[in-house]
């Protein structure tokens, strides 16, 4: 098996010409595909496809859309009943209508024909919009209009607040036609050239939240630029050598334009928020950089022979690496388990990355070592072997790692031992009680002060709030001559389940079914008189007080209660705010609510539930379901790769026990944090377990190698492995963090910070354990397998058979003994 390895590794060298031509030719093909990639938000794709919250949603999406956007017009210094105020909501309305992808006859505010009063007339029920077809200016059309309003019992409700100082403007998107970013702009800039001294306006629903996203993907780019910039300078500071700078630039370049060519070339749309994934790729691919050079430094200072050393070093590494760069393909492949479309494009996308990296990392990166400037500074990079070698900074870091390497044998190691397993105990015990879901009103996605979290919290201090629970009653017949949401049975079981909920442990803010249009028109139908509100409970009746509902309307004025065919209804529960708590309890007494009413009806089922807090939640089941289940199917199949390539199940628990003690440890943190687990966790978490997993195998491939160079010393090949390529996963850890700092500190979103300050975390926790913990597991344990000169991913060869000008041949190209 050596011997295949590096006769690859002669073969590519010696044929650099066609290598070289090769690889450009494939990058040019991949090139061509760039000017096909998209960004792009598809907001059904990034629902769990398998939830039966999305299902419902899916099948009645006009029911609490997510899709709408929530204008608030706030008067600072009084109420809405004034020229100037109605004149600025009349204007913003059929602005807002100018919208592109608004959905026409789904604009809702007290100035358009659906927000409409009825009052009972000796010539019958007179049924008309709030304002009509002109804005009130006078005092006298003002006070009309104020008592129109008072017989309005929706509008007084859903669309001026208690204090009458604010009124809403709903728009709902078509999502075939939403282009976040253009749709936001469009209404964003309505709502700042509204705001002046006499009046707040305040934007919220799902498509301004995305749209902010889209706003700050400038600021994203900027930061990713400065978390380039910085992981170059640390290269160029650490490094001072074009080989050991110019390398990772290259490979990192190609395999991106490989990663981005190939979804041009498909037309497969990236979700933007994703886009940090793609950076931390680049990050990973400096790492395995850096500890291919700096293997190519240590054979090079022998050889002498640039050619020669790459292809030693294409040999050495080809195996760890390979292994590395597997379990960053497993860990970003299995994130795909996850149901939820974008997801799977996006597990797709990266995955197919991961594996650009190998023929990048192993085989470009040895092309390059064989053609730029042989390193001058070699001598001092590779002082590892020797105390006396090596600049001030390379020995003061030397005698770091030799310090952190003394922890993990002899004396110290029966210290370390416990503290290690007091840890790992305490980390599991914390980590078992992190909660799944949000625990802030609004979204997570941008800080507490920003302005759409606080329009979130404005809005749901005015009115009932954007928070909805949808529970739908579905004709089990959509063609069902009766029109099910006229029927008796329908009407009397919305309204059971309203009372049942608004008299509960935990009532929502309010409550809406097409049956409370229903009891007013049955009131206006009867002269007016209150008494008479209350519908009989017989077909006949309930279909009349439809029909007088309906009167000088169209069902599309109801479509947020009923569908324009009058089969499908839902009942609207409005709660304070999304917290995790509001959500649980919600969704506990909704259900329960639900089954109370699930008689056998022989027209409809009732099917819990759409709107914002059951798509939360079900976000949160798909966190629940796979948060372990990635984890653990990638333990198991980087297991089984590790202990094919070791030859050993012991290697594989030696690599696998510190990055699963990582994760525990990562969590346990989040939890202390008080955040919650997420869809956002989720993913550093499976990417951790990649990260951590290539520091060990490095590190675990070293020690087999020292193991015999020293004589099988544990303690001496404890030391050397990290005073070698212990550098080169402390140096690469450090520049990951020093590159990732930037986004908790500079991003306006709060998503891109605490995914920067995980992964940051997860970098500085997996260093540390692999540095202490797997060669204290070595020391403990004395596995058999690392006396092997067999193993795969051996990285032993005897420098001594080669010297410059050398024949190649492969007898020499042997194990280290």
């Amino acid at each position: 098996m050596y011997s295949l390895r590096f006769r690859i590794a002669r073969w590519v060298i010696r044929n650099r010409m066609f290598s070289w031509a090769v690889f450009i030719a494939i990058t040019v093909f991949f090139a061509i595909g760039l000017k096909d990639v998209k960004l792009q938000t598809i907001f059904s794709d990034l629902l769990p496809k398998d939830d039966p919250f999305v299902q419902v949603y899916s099948d009645h999406p006009n029911f609490g859309n997510p899709l709408t956007v929530t204008v608030m017009l706030k008067r600072k210094d009084g109420d809405i009943y004034n020229a100037e105020t109605l004149a600025k909501v009349w204007q913003m309305t059929r602005d807002i209508d100018l919208s592109p992808g608004v959905d026409h006859d789904q604009i809702l505010s007290i100035a358009t024909e659906k927000a409409r009063y009825a009052e009972a007339t000796p010539f019958g029920i007179d049924m008309r919009p709030l304002m009509g077809d002109y804005v009130p200016k006078t005092p006298e059309e003002i006070a009309d209009f104020k008592t129109r309003v008072d017989k309005s019992p929706g509008s007084r409700t859903f669309l001026i607040s208690t204090d009458s100082s604010a009124t809403l403007i709903n728009a709902t998107f078509i999502e075939q036609q939403l282009d976040y970013g253009t749709a936001f702009a469009f209404v964003q800039d309505l709502v700042v050239k509204n705001r002046d001294k006499d009046h707040d306006v305040y934007l919220a629903g799902q498509p301004a939240l995305t749209g902010w996203v889209y706003f700050y993907q400038e600021q994203m780019r900027v930061i990713f630029a400065i978390t380039l910039s910085l992981m170059v300078i640390m290269l160029v500071i650490y490094m001072r050598n074009i080989v050991g700078v110019v390398t990772p630039i290259i490979t990192s370049t190609v395999a991106a334009i490989w990663g981005f060519g190939l979804v041009g070339w498909i037309k497969s749309p990236i979700e933007p928020l994703l886009m940090i994934v793609p950076l931390l790729l680049v990050a990973r691919s400096f790492s395995h950089c850096v500890q291919f050079t700096e293997r190519y430094y240590e054979i090079y200072a022998h050889v002498k022979d640039k050619p020669k050393a790459a292809e030693i070093t294409m040999g050495v590494m080809m195996a760890p690496s390979i292994l590395g760069i597997f379990t960053d393909i497993v860990g970003v492949f299995l994130i795909a388990l996850a149901p939820i479309p974008a997801m799977e494009r996006f597990a797709f996308f990266c995955g197919m990355w991961c594996i650009w990296l190998i023929p990048t990392g192993v085989v470009l990166i040895s092309l390059l070592l064989a053609v730029l400037p042989a390193p001058k500074n070699v001598e001092e990079l590779v002082g590892g072997h020797s105390a006396e070698k090596g600049g001030a900074f390379q020995k003061g870091f030397q005698s770091l790692l030799r310090w952190i390497a003394s922890l993990s044998y002899g004396k110290k190691a029966r210290i370390t031992a416990p503290i290690v397993l007091i840890f790992s105990i305490a980390s599991v015990a914390i980590a078992v009680q992190v909660k799944i879901g949000n625990p802030v009103e609004g979204s997570g996605l941008l800080w507490d002060h920003s302005e759409y979290n606080e329009a979130i919290r404005q809005i749901n201090a005015n009115f009932p709030g954007v928070n909805t629970l949808e529970i739908v009653l579905e004709a089990k017949d959509a063609k069902n001559p009766d029109r099910v949401a006229k029927l008796a049975d329908t009407f009397l079981t919305s309204r059971k389940i309203q009372t049942e909920l608004e008299n509960g442990e935990f009532p929502p803010r309010a409550t809406l079914s097409y049956g409370d249009y229903l009891g007013e028109a049955q009131r206006l139908f009867a002269g007016g008189n209150p008494k008479w509100t209350p519908v009989d409970p017989t077909n006949d009746a309930v279909s009349a007080a439809s029909m007088v509902s309906l009167a000088g309307s169209s069902p599309k004025a109801y479509s947020h209660v009923t569908d324009f065919e009058l089969q499908h209804s839902t009942v609207s529960l409005w709660y304070a705010n999304n917290k995790q708590e509001t959500v649980d309890k919600a969704l506990e007494t909704a259900t329960k609510a639900v089954e109370n009413a699930k008689i056998d009806h022989e027209a409809f089922r009732i099917r819990l539930g759409t709107g914002t807090i059951a798509l939360q939640q079900a976000m949160n089941n798909v966190v629940d379901r796979f948060h372990y289940v990635i984890i653990t199917c990638l333990s198991i199949v980087i297991g089984i790769g590790c202990s094919f390539a070791y030859r050993s199940f012991v290697a594989a628990l030696i690599l696998l026990i510190p990055v699963n003690l990582a994760n525990f440890t990562l969590t346990a943190t989040i939890h202390l944090m008080g955040v919650g687990l997420d869809i956002n966790t989720l993913m550093v978490a499976a990417i951790g377990v990649g990260v951590g997993i290539d520091y060990g195998i490095y590190l675990l491939s070293r020690i087999c190698e020292e193991y015999h160079a020293q004589n099988e010393d544990w303690g001496k090949a404890i030391e050397m492995s990290l005073t070698t390529t212990g550098k080169a996963i402390m140096f690469t850890a450090v520049i990951m963090l020093m590159g990732i700092a930037p986004w908790y500190f500079m991003s306006e979103l709060k998503f891109m910070a605490d995914m920067g300050l995980l992964l940051m975390m997860v970098m500085a926790i997996n260093m540390v354990l692999a540095l202490v913990v797997l060669p204290l597991l070595c020391y403990l344990i004395k596995p058999s397998f690392v006396k092997r000169k067999d193993l795969l991913v051996g990285e032993g060869v005897d420098l001594s058979l080669f010297t410059a000008g050398d024949d190649d041949d492969d007898k020499n190209l042997v194990p280290a003994k």
